[in-house]
């Protein structure tokens, strides 16, 4: 007797389903004030990242690092609804996150899923940090820059994670 998951029409059920092609990309920054850790930034991608808008996406995250940098935020990218990365996002990334990593610091990317946390693991660029939630990126944040708020004068923006620590891997606690 065949296993197979049809509802009752016939037909494969949703989860089964692929949609019919790629997801068009779309980016919103999203800017916050956490108490204790100040200023966020937070670079929403949505969609598949591919050669035909890996230039796109690039060009959207060296300005949002950019730009957090000049107003003193803490720039994240979140990638909850990424679902496809490939060597030329990869290549994006690397560009985009370049200059952080040869400052010492790091961009805190969110949620990847799976096949994005591996690819982003294999690559190992040393620009970016994985966290597997929003709550680990901030918590490490915060551990960072305790009680920093942008405009203080007695707390400048320190370099963003430490550049000795292990390229595009989980943080201790994360779950893998």
């Amino acid at each position: 007797m065949e296993s197979r998951s049809l509802t009752d029409s016939g037909q494969p059920a949703p989860a089964r389903v692929r949609p019919g092609g790629p997801a068009p990309l779309l980016l919103q920054t999203v800017h916050e004030h956490r108490a204790g850790l100040g200023a966020i930034s937070v670079l929403k991608a949505r969609g598949t990242v591919d050669d035909s808008n890996s230039r796109q996406f690039a060009e959207a995250l060296a300005e949002h690092v950019g730009h957090a940098g000049q107003a003193a935020e803490h720039p994240l990218l979140d990638l909850t609804e990424v679902y496809f990365a490939c060597a030329a996002a990869m290549r994006s990334l690397d560009r985009a996150t370049g200059p952080l990593a040869r400052a010492g610091r790091a961009l805190a990317v969110v949620q990847p899923r799976p096949h994005v946390r591996e690819a982003l693991t294999n690559a190992g660029l040393p620009g970016i940090r994985v966290h597997a939630t929003l709550a680990s990126a901030l918590h490490t944040l915060h551990a960072l820059h305790p009680a920093q708020t942008p405009h203080s004068p007695q707390a400048p923006h320190p370099p963003h994670p430490p550049a000795d620590r292990e390229p595009a891997r989980a943080e201790p606690g994360d779950p893998a």
